[in-house]
């Protein structure tokens, strides 16, 4: 039963995490159908279950960038930082969390260049420095899966029993049930799907939130309002380190620190997370660095309006009869962001947010999904334990270790629950042991001259430096007291971060300049290549069996059947094959390497140093102008990313939606005439 203080009932939370999660999966099923039907696609290719046949338009690449990038934290932690440290938290929320998505555009193109056939990073990894290597840093990359998982579902069963009073046991495994299924089914391709949808309706809901709070709530209703009532809480309560006390400033100490840590924690989560790599793999090689941008601008508005509107509104409404105290845990659970929505809007604002988070907890859980079940496909199942897979065996097992760890990820969520353990602190804490890993893995796809050695004892070692500097900055600072409370607080945090990134980085670095590899990008080039392997195997195969006996003909006519229709989604391939080739020109990806750093590194200075560096050391409190500005630059960042994720996937995607709308009318009119036809290839 749902206690007094709960806004919705139990039914609620229950309806949200099963009925619309079972819709979805239905939604998506029939979404799958339908590509597999009046398309050139099918999911029933391992290649097309794990990367969408690497065909996909920069427009649904972004769309599912913001999509797997919008996490519980993203909505939750932003608006408890803002909570704490006023405006500074959502930019530096944002902004800290930009950069990553921008500088792994170069990544991307890095990877198109250097190993355009590669299913997984850790492939790469393997294939250039071997298997001491490849089992290093597959520990940093499953790490960092399982530590994102966690924060999801932790920050996702928070909300829910908050507002519904939803048992958290139950809501920990019921999140990642209906996600499971249509990944499943419709493999990276559906997952891709799935995002733009729930992308769509995340910056539907999130205006709806910034347009109430700014103008019609009969609590605020105005920038002006907003304003009077921060002044007002930080009158009665200052916040220590800003200047003046004020929630109105960039001047925030703690504000600053979270912003260095922010940074730090999330170069891990992507740098190290095969699901944004997976979408590298996905794109089409000409327009990866376009999507990886447009990604990464649009993904800012999400944390820095979200935040700036529920995160402010739960300081503006302090004292408020409908809005209920929040604890110190409560704040470190990212609880601000529901009790603002429900203060707000009662019971509607506080479904919206509970669909809305939903909706961001699933999406980033089915990236989680097929990332995981690619690591443990190609890089355990094929690279240890059958080298000689065969598609559909590659296939089975991918279907295999996404229901795995659909149930790992529940666990791992409910684990930490219990040893008390929340998601608050799980962000922070997250570069401490992942950070070390960052440098290396980036130099090992971009640079020839990345020594193996000094690469791989730089992570370990600075794995151990930041878990050394958190430990011992806490019993420090804490008098030798050292527990959840202490080790989570800010300096600690800070130490152990830059300790791992900063000691593996150097010691990865400084062996790379002094004793050089000389790698050839040709061998992780060739990669899964195609053009390697023989072109023709059913034929190769007739040749080997010719001179057997009449009685093994059949078998063998069936054998070749069977590989046929395995192999019948390569059609794809042949339909795209010489727009691959051309877009996988090197002096066309090397131009596109080349614009991605210039782009992200400018955006980088931009966001990090030139716009908060300036505003940090001016110490200027907003008045009424200033802080309408900060609101509507947020607004207008908001639209031009929405129309961006969402209304351009839809233009470049005409063609195709095109083709399945005539499929569709054809089958009505004439059962079976619709559905798609791949274009004959002889095999002479």
């Amino acid at each position: 039963m749902s206690s007094p203080g709960n806004v919705l009932p139990q039914g609620a939370g229950y309806g949200v995490v099963v009925g619309i999660g079972l819709f979805f999966s239905a939604f998506m099923l029939l979404l799958t159908m339908i590509q597999a039907r009046y398309t050139a696609f099918s999911p029933k290719s391992s290649e097309e279950f794990s990367s969408a046949s690497r065909s996909v338009k920069p427009g649904l690449i972004a769309s599912g960038i913001v999509s797997a990038w919008t996490w519980a934290a993203t909505l939750l932690q932003s608006s408890a930082v803002a909570y704490k440290y006023g405006i500074s938290g959502p930019w530096w929320y944002g902004a800290g969390a930009t950069i990553q998505v921008l500088l792994f555009a170069m990544l991307a193109a890095k990877l198109k260049l250097n190993a355009p056939y590669a299913h997984t990073w850790l492939e790469i990894v393997g294939t250039r420095w071997g298997k001491t290597a490849h089992l290093i840093f597959m520990f940093f990359g499953l790490a960092t899966n399982i530590i994102v998982s966690s924060m999801l579902i932790l920050g996702g069963s928070a909300t829910v029993t908050d507002l519904t009073g939803m048992d958290t046991l139950a809501a920990c495994f019921l999140i990642p049930l209906g996600v499971v299924i249509y990944v499943i089914v419709g493999g990276m391709r559906s997952t891709l799907l799935c995002d733009y949808t729930h992308t769509t309706v995340l910056f539907a809901i999130i205006l709806t939130f910034v347009f109430t709070v700014y103008t019609t709530s009969p609590k605020i209703g105005s920038t002006r309002r907003m304003h009077e009532l921060l002044t007002a809480a930080a009158g009665a309560s200052p916040v220590p380190g800003n200047a003046h006390g004020s929630y109105l400033t960039m001047r925030s100490k703690d504000g600053l620190i979270f912003g260095v840590i922010n940074i730090i924690g999330n170069f891990a989560t992507v740098f190290q997370d095969q699901a944004y790599w997976q979408r590298a793999i996905a794109s089409r090689p000409e327009t990866t660095v376009k999507a990886y941008l447009l990604g990464g601008l649009a993904w800012f508005a999400i944390p820095f309006t979200f935040a700036t509107t529920l995160g402010l509104s739960a300081v503006a409404l302090r004292g408020d009869p409908d809005m209920r105290p929040l604890s110190a845990a409560d704040v470190s659970a990212g609880l601000p962001a529901a009790a603002a929505a429900a203060a707000l809007m009662g019971q509607a604002g506080a479904a919206a947010l509970l669909v809305l988070l939903f909706l961001a907890v699933t999406s980033a859980t089915s990236a989680e999904l097929i990332a995981v079940s690619s690591l443990l496909t190609y890089d355990v199942f094929k690279k240890y334990i059958k080298p000689n897979a065969t598609d559909s065996q590659l296939l089975q097992v991918g279907h295999y270790m996404v229901g795995l760890y659909g149930l790992v990820m529940a666990l791992a969520g409910l684990i930490f629950f219990y040893i008390g353990v929340s998601m608050g602190w799980l962000y922070t804490f997250m570069g401490v042991i992942l950070g070390s890993g960052v440098v290396p893995i980036a130099l090992c796809i971009t640079w020839s001259k990345a020594n193996k050695w000094g690469c791989i004892i730089g992570s370990i070692t600075g794995f151990c430096a930041g878990l050394l500097a958190w430990l011992v900055t806490t019993s420090t600072l804490y008098a030798g007291v050292i527990n959840v409370t202490t080790t989570g607080e800010n300096f600690p945090m800070l130490a152990g971060n830059l300790a791992s990134i900063g000691v593996g980085g150097m010691i990865a670095t400084v062996t790379s300049l002094i004793w050089p590899d000389d790698f050839d990008f040709d061998i992780t080039r060739a990669i899964n290549n195609p053009s390697a392997t023989n072109p023709n195997p059913v034929k190769s195969e007739e040749m080997k069996q010719e001179g057997k006996t009449e009685a093994e003909d059949f078998e063998r006519k069936e054998e070749i059947r069977e590989r046929e229709e395995a192999a019948s989604p390569s059609v794809i391939d042949s339909t795209i094959a010489t727009e691959e080739q051309e877009e996988l020109d090197p002096v066309k990806l090397k131009s596109a390497f080349r614009f991605a750093a210039w782009s992200s590194l400018g955006l980088l200075l931009v966001l990090i140093i030139l716009i908060p560096l300036p505003l940090f050391f001016a110490q200027t409190i907003y008045g009424v102008g200033g802080l309408s500005a900060w609101v509507i630059i947020g607004m207008i960042w908001t639209f031009i990313s929405a129309f961006s994720v969402v209304l351009y996937p839809l233009w470049e995607s005409r063609e195709a939606l095109h083709q399945i709308g005539a499929g569709i009318i054809k089958d009505i009119f004439v059962k079976g005439s619709g559905k798609y036809v791949p274009p004959f290839t002889s095999q002479a």
